[in-house]
């Protein structure tokens, strides 16, 4: 079999099992602790339109001040808005206290 032809063929796989790659960004949602319920919904549609297109999203809470004191509330909101959008997600990461951020890691339901 000739060298170059093998090459050339394996070169056409590759490129080929390339452009059927679906490659999974990660989206970021940010909350604050404060959040009220008309925002919440903004923020709900925009991660089901993320969530819906494939990709994973990460909502983040960063606490300042005072909230640093009062985390659980934070994880509160969290938890509310996981409710919310509970039908087009499914939770990958749990909101988890890193720091001064409260981080929750959400994947498309399959």
């Amino acid at each position: 079999m000739d060298y170059g032809k093998f090459k050339f063929e394996q070169l056409k796989r590759a490129k080929e099992a390339k452009k059927n790659q679906k490659v999974v960004e990660l989206k970021e949602i940010w909350l604050s602790m404060t959040i009220d319920i008309g925002d919440l919904n903004v923020k709900a549609k925009q991660a089901v339109k993320f969530l819906s297109a494939g990709n994973k999203v990460k909502v983040s809470i960063r606490m300042r001040g005072r909230q640093n004191a009062h985390s659980n509330l934070g994880v509160d909101v969290m938890n509310k808005f996981f409710t919310m959008i509970e039908e087009n997600a499914v939770m990958e990461k749990k909101p988890l206290l890193e720091g001064r951020n409260i981080l929750m890691i959400l994947a498309p339901k399959a």
